[in-house]
């Protein structure tokens, strides 16, 4: 199988070296480290007497290759004439990695020596594959523990979600001033959602490393705390007695594209130039990932050209960018490009191709794609290629076809799907698949409120005021709080943030002035409000004025008066933008002679001369 991350241009290079005489030994060790496990493979086979460490070089680089290269690594430690306990334990790790507890405890039952490493290393895999109560058991029956066995109970019952264990196994630990042990406890806690505790354990730590700093900004993002991820990050580089990793640049890059703090993401970006981790293919990656995110595509192309290597995660990134911003036939090439440089594409190349199918229309291309993802390249369509397929035939109105491909799932549908379909629902006017989807949503999850405010939408704009109070009725039975919209926009470092009708910015006045000259020009151009995107039965001019103080017309405004003339404007909205503020950000474009980049749960809207790149077609 293709080895991830091999770089032919590498094993070549290593071909010449040993004709050249350099040592199998230290070439086969670069390339382990580099994980080009063929070039590793055949300077392990060049050298002319091989002892056990050189085969356990070898066998290591399989242990950490995604997977665990189980079958490469039984077979190569099969040749090992006299193995040691080092050869075991890495086997060890190679079962675990690849899934196979059962191989890792026949194997371990058979090891002639044991050492810590070894309890170590089943107690640790067991927790990573769900079997914590074995692993607890093993634990206890250690001869000897150290302080990795201790880090790797705590782990393990913070993995399993169960962080009364995992503290009480802290509290037992005789090494309280062990960094892991206090970061398994904080990342523990932040995956349970308990970012305050998380933060106690943090601040309490009397020695901290740069994995527990990491563990903060991760924590953090992870919990749509994204501001307070930029805010530990600076405080890493300038007060922190440690150096951001790969690790961190992912996790801060992951936290500016989630606020699509585009400033800060560019001084993150700099700070990256200066060290060498700017060539590392992860760190390129994430930086390309976040100027799509932040609605920088020029900057994400020309970061994306210049990076010397790139794996699939890397082309995923652009041609995902590409299929965001609208720019179907770019992404389409680019898949193209990345096939015939070899690269192989997975299930996530497909997801982005297939999105960006959706939001061009080239609805024959993606049912192709679709059905030959399988045939031709070996990837199993998943839930996520089954909700895009869906998505692709309800924008091209085929929703009796979206319905029969929902209902013909091996599987049970993603609530994307369903979703989508509501949504097509509201555009054609189709009340009887409407509820149809609403009812397999809220059967879903009874408490989202995602499908009953569509499922009002619908009846709202049909006039149905009766069907609309009882979807809010049942919304109140079911204790079911709907997301408030809000739209943001990022002027000189700092976030604005707006929502419908706002009273609370200092510059409402000034906004509102703005809005109504643009009303009064807008209308002068044949501008006339769309009304089914009010949803309150009120009368036709507080409709009006209700539309024109929705937030992302707001955060136009906004940004208009805050900026320079001719400046393009990024704003972000985190439910998808309505019908009616679409159609007034074309005219607005037109008007100010300015780009406006509006960015939605589902994409980008490039507005510009009085049209938007995606056609009208989202």
């Amino acid at each position: 199988p293709r080895v991830p991350h091999a770089c032919p241009a590498a094993t070549q290079m290593i071909g010449r070296r040993l004709r050249l005489g350099v040592g199998a030994r230290y070439l086969t060790t670069a390339a382990v480290r580099r994980g080009d496990l063929a070039g590793a493979a055949e300077a392990f086979a060049s050298a002319p007497r091989k002892t056990t460490a050189d085969y356990n070089r070898l066998l290591a680089g399989y242990a950490r290759a995604p997977g665990g290269r189980l079958a490469d690594a039984c077979h190569l430690f099969d040749r090992i004439p006299h193995p040691d306990v080092v050869s075991y334990n890495t086997l060890l790790s190679c079962h675990f990695a690849g899934g196979d507890v059962r191989g890792a405890r026949e194997l371990f039952s058979a090891m002639p020596d044991r050492d810590v490493a070894s309890w170590n290393t089943m107690v640790s895999g067991l927790s990573r594959n769900g079997a914590v109560g074995e692993a607890r058991a093993l634990f206890l029956a250690m001869p000897a523990r150290n302080s990795v066995s201790w880090n790797a109970m705590v782990s393990g019952f913070a993995s399993a979600g169960d962080m009364g264990m995992a503290e009480e196994c802290f509290r037992d630990a005789p090494d309280k001033e062990d960094a892991f042990l206090w970061t398994a406890m904080v990342s523990g806690y932040m995956d349970a959602g308990d970012v305050d505790k998380a933060t106690e354990f943090f601040q309490g730590m009397p020695v901290r490393n740069l994995v527990s700093w990491n563990a903060m900004v991760a924590g953090y993002v992870k919990n749509s705390r994204a501001g307070d991820a930029l805010r530990v990050f600076k405080t890493i580089v300038r007060d922190a007695d440690v150096r951001p990793n790969e690790s961190t640049l992912s996790s801060v890059l992951l936290g500016c594209s989630n606020l699509s703090a585009l400033g800060f993401g560019r001084q993150v970006h700099q700070w990256c130039i200066k060290l060498p981790l700017s060539r590392r293919i992860t760190v390129g990656t994430s930086l390309v990932s976040m100027y799509c995110k932040c609605g920088d595509l020029e900057g994400a192309c020309k970061l994306f050209s210049e990076m010397r290597t790139r794996d699939v995660v890397a082309w995923n990134a652009m041609i995902s960018g590409y299929a965001q911003h609208g720019h179907g036939q770019e992404a389409i090439s680019l898949f193209e490009k990345m096939r015939a440089q070899g690269v192989k594409p997975n299930w996530i190349t497909f997801v982005a191709v297939l999105t960006a199918c959706i939001h061009t229309g080239l609805c024959d291309f993606g049912i192709q794609c679709f059905e030959t993802m399988q045939e031709i390249y070996g990837v199993e369509p998943r839930a996520d290629h089954y909700s895009c397929m869906v998505d692709l035939l309800c924008r091209a109105g085929l929703l009796e076809r979206a319905v029969c491909l929902i209902r013909s799932m091996p599987f049970e549908p993603h609530p994307s799907a369903y979703g989508t379909l509501l949504a097509a629902c509201r555009v054609y006017k189709n009340s009887e698949f409407a509820e149809f989807a609403a009812g397999k949503l809220i059967q879903q999850n009874p408490h989202s409120a995602g499908a009953y405010v569509q499922l009002a939408n619908i009846y709202a704009a049909a006039n149905q005021w009766a069907d609309v109070s009882r979807v809010r009725r049942w919304m109140k039975d079911n204790a079911v709080v709907k997301t408030p919209g809000y739209s943001w926009v990022e002027i000189k470092g700092v976030i604005h943030e707006f929502r419908s009708n706002d009273r609370l910015h200092p510059q409402l006045r000034l906004i509102h002035e703005r809005l109504d000259r643009l009303e009064e020009r807008m209308k002068a151009m044949g501008y006339v409000p769309d009304l089914d995107f009010v949803l309150h039965d009120v009368d036709e001019s507080l409709k009006v004025q209700m539309l024109m103080r929705h937030s992302e017309k707001l955060a136009i405004a906004f940004g208009l008066i805050s900026t320079a003339p001719g400046l393009t404007l990024r704003i972000f909205k985190n439910l998808r933008v309505c019908g009616d503020c679409h159609n007034a950000a074309k005219l607005i474009s037109k008007i100010e002679d300015r780009e406006i980049i509006l960015r939605d749960t589902t994409r980008f809207h490039h507005f510009k001369g009085g049209h938007c790149s995606c056609g009208d077609y989202w």
